[in-house]
This record gives structure tokens, sequence and C-alpha cells, in this order.
């Protein structure tokens, strides 16, 4: 077998490695997303269809996990409900952008593949994967902080979605607005041009520290794209796993379709058409 033979079969490999990782991450992720949601519907359906606004249901325990946590209440939340709903948020958060980032992570394999044949060796592609789910791991923590205080606000049902339509259509709208912000643009065009990205950043790195900042640097730009639209989870209910899965696929085509920045625009308008309507019915 030649040298091109032998690298091209190894990057054949390398690319179902990497997208079998990614795919059983989402898996994983999404896997525990339905078992989580079908938790609370049990325990829902165990109140008897009653109206749970604004009850404290701390005293329901789900396998260790309080209610409380879980279905926001308007009392004070522990630290330990905190972390649950952290751990609620960062594990979605892998599941709706682990597609979103699977192609930066072929693009890295296969530039560390090719300095490898050369006598160049690079760090593994997960330290580039670590670093960009730390920047959205920092998200997570910061959804966490925001649904306990629109859980303290009484603007939240127990489910997690918009209380009241003011509410749900101030957040449409200014979802809808951001995505014609210069900020939207910038962000936006770091995550659909990969290799411009690691371009302008100083290219692939070495060592392990290196790839792991690049990966953080990555993905703080990406939540500086999606942010507005993770938001509007508040708005159809953040354990409603249909509108998650909306948002994953309206992020992902963001990113991958031509004209994607007319794609974002688009959205937008429907956006800010849909925060109208809620707030004039």
């Amino acid at each position: 077998m030649s040298a091109d033979s032998a690298l091209e079969s190894a990057l054949k490999r390398d690319r179902l490695i990497v997208v079998a990782a990614a795919l059983l991450l989402a898996v994983l992720a999404w896997g525990y997303l339905i078992w989580l949601n079908a938790r609370m519907a049990l325990a829902a359906g165990d109140m008897g269809g009653m109206d749970m606004a604004g009850m404290n249901l701390a005293g329901m325990d789900m396998s260790g996990m309080s209610m409380s946590a879980m279905t926001p209440t308007f009392t004070s939340w522990t630290a330990a409900q905190l972390l649950v709903v952290f751990a609620m948020w960062a594990v979605m958060m892998v599941g709706m952008m682990t597609p979103s980032v699977a192609p930066m992570l072929l693009i890295y394999t296969r530039f560390a593949r090719h300095s490898a044949a050369q006598g160049h060796a690079f760090a593994p592609v997960a330290w580039f994967a670590a670093g960009y789910l730390a920047a959205w791991s920092l998200f997570a923590a910061l959804a966490t902080l925001a649904q306990w205080g629109l859980a303290s606000l009484a603007l939240l049902t127990p489910m997690m979605a918009a209380a009241n339509r003011a509410f749900g259509g101030a957040v449409l709208i200014s979802a809808g607005i951001y995505q014609w912000l210069p900020l939207k643009d910038a962000c936006l065009a770091q995550c659909r041009s990969p290799l411009s990205f690691v371009q302008q950043h100083g290219g692939f790195r070495t060592g392990a520290a290196a790839s792991l900042r690049l990966g953080l640097v990555h993905g703080l730009y990406c939540i500086g794209c999606c942010w507005a639209l993770m938001a509007l989870l508040f708005v159809g209910g953040v354990m409603n796993l249909f509108w998650i899965a909306t948002l994953m696929i309206l992020v992902l085509l963001e990113k991958v379709v031509p004209y994607g920045r007319r794609f974002a625009r688009l959205l937008g308008i429907v956006a800010v058409a849909a925060g109208v309507w809620m707030l004039a019915t």
C-alpha cells in the first residue's frame, strides 16, 4: 500500500471515529433529556392534572431529584437544585450543539492526521471538543441563573415555559431583532467558515492547552451566534422536546445552508412576527 493510500485510509477511519463519537454523545444527551421529560410528565400526572403554577413541589422526589428544581417554583432554590438544573442545561446543550461542531472536528482531525504523517504531532481532537463544550457549559450556568431569576419573578410555568403572553412576546421580538444585529453577523461568519476561523486565530496548535483554548474560543463565537435562539426555550418550554429539536435544526441550518445569513434574518422576521402576534392576542 502506498503512503498516499495509507494516509487516505487513516483519514477515513478518523472521520468514522469522530462522527461516531459525536453521534454517540448526542444520542446519550438526547436519551437523558427524553428520560427526564418522561419523569417530569409522570410526576405531573401524579398531581391529577391540577394546575401546578406557583405550587411548591419540593416534597416530590424523582429518584433523588427534587421536583422544585425541575419545575420552577416561586420559592428559593437550594444549591443542590441549582446544580440539578445546571446539569439539565449542560446536557441539553451537548445534545443540541454537537451536530453543529462536527464539521470543525472533522477538519481538525484531517489536519492533525496530515501533520502527523509529516512528523508533527498534534493534540487529540478531544481537547478541542472539550474546549467547545466548556464554553457551552458556561452558557448552561448562565441559563440556570436566568431560569432561577425568571422563576422567582413568576414569569415561567412549572413546565418552564412562558407564564404569560407579554413575556413570551417580548422574548420572541428580542430574539428576532438580535438576528439582524452586526454581532450576530460576526459570530455566524466565524461558525459558518471553520477554516477561516482557524486562520484568524493563529491556526491549529500542537499543544493540548492551545487546542483547548481554540475550542473554547470557537464555542464562545457559537454562543454569540445562537444564544438568542436558545432563549426561545423559555417561550416554548425548556423541556419541550419538539421545541428543543426544532431549535437544534434551525441552529444547524444557519451554519450549513447556502445563504445562511439570509436564513438567519428570515428567522428573525418570523420571530418578531410571532412575538407581535403573541402580544396582540
